[in-house]
């Protein structure tokens, strides 16, 4: 496993999708705080620009929409004929509007545009010329836990985001095939976070008004970051409500669905609901104990 703290050296060159807010721009301001310079999209314009204003780095503004094709190719223009490279490219836009699976194909689609195809767009786009730039460069694109373990309530998410767990794998193994660790794919899992996605009608710059179970962004590029360095590929990340054990007992569940062939979403299903109680209560009682003995 090839280590990336190359990329992050000051100089370098990071673009960012919705880079404006959330995770986004605490992305943004911890690459400007290594001094990496910044090529950034978003389509909000003023909060790009108020984003800009305050990192201390050389910074590059595009405003668009992850759909338009044409943002996104002016977004590669710039990153390779002003700065030169494009050392890590962070396809973070996103949007959580959705639907369920019989109601409405706009929403659907609308969904899988902005949260799947972009990514599949922005990989058409900037692959080929960080294949032929010298230096090493990596790959990150935002997946969701709703991908991975597949929640009732937001089908069009879910299926979105499974595609991109998918898309991101598929990315990572042809790259390696193609150019060995030339470039890196990492697909990068946030717990809960106090972004405008999860709290759209919130003061985010109060604090005061967070509730206990999410992260802020910058604690989730806290977790992220050394992760990323040590270059790791699945980077599935904790809030203050489900802890790494936790996560790993339902990961496991969705898993075993398949393999015992029991219900769909069986988590969620009301012949399973006990069961499913009972072990996650059991692993995280057995994992209590080994980390006890341990110590």
């Amino acid at each position: 496993m090839k280590r990336n703290t190359d990329l992050l050296q000051a100089g370098r060159v990071a673009v960012i999708t919705g880079a404006a807010k959330g995770i986004g721009a605490a992305l943004a301001e911890h690459f400007a705080r290594l001094g990496l310079r910044l090529c950034l999209l978003d389509n909000d314009g003023a909060a790009l620009a108020q984003l800009a204003e305050r990192l201390d780095t050389e910074v590059c503004c595009i405003t668009g929409d992850v759909c338009d094709t044409a943002a996104l190719t002016r977004l590669r223009d710039t990153a390779f004929d002003r700065f030169g490279e494009t050392a890590i490219l962070v396809n973070n836009a996103g949007i959580s509007a959705g639907a369920d699976p019989w109601h409405d194909m706009v929403a659907w689609r609308r969904q899988m545009e902005v949260n799947f195809f972009s990514i599949v767009q922005t990989q058409i786009l900037f692959v080929e010329p960080m294949l032929a730039q010298a230096g090493r460069s990596a790959i990150i694109n935002l997946g969701s836990k709703e991908g991975i373990t597949t929640p009732p309530g937001n089908a069009a998410y879910s299926v979105a985001k499974a595609g991109v767990k998918v898309l991101t794998e598929q990315l990572a193994h042809e790259l390696l095939m193609a150019a060995g660790d030339k470039i890196t794919a990492h697909l990068f899992v946030p717990g809960y976070t106090w972004t405008p996605m999860n709290f759209p009608h919130q003061d985010l710059s109060n604090l005061a008004d967070k509730p206990d179970e999410p992260w802020t962004a910058a604690q989730l590029i806290d977790y992220f970051i050394p992760r990323f360095e040590q270059g790791d590929f699945y980077i599935l990340c904790p809030d203050n409500a489900v802890n790494a054990e936790l996560d790993a007992l339902r990961l496991q569940w969705a898993a075993d669905d398949l393999i015992l062939n029991r219900p769909a979403l069986s988590r969620w299903h009301p012949d399973y609901r006990e069961a499913f109680a009972a072990y996650v209560s059991d692993g995280l009682a057995k994992n209590n104990h080994v980390t006890g003995a341990a110590k």
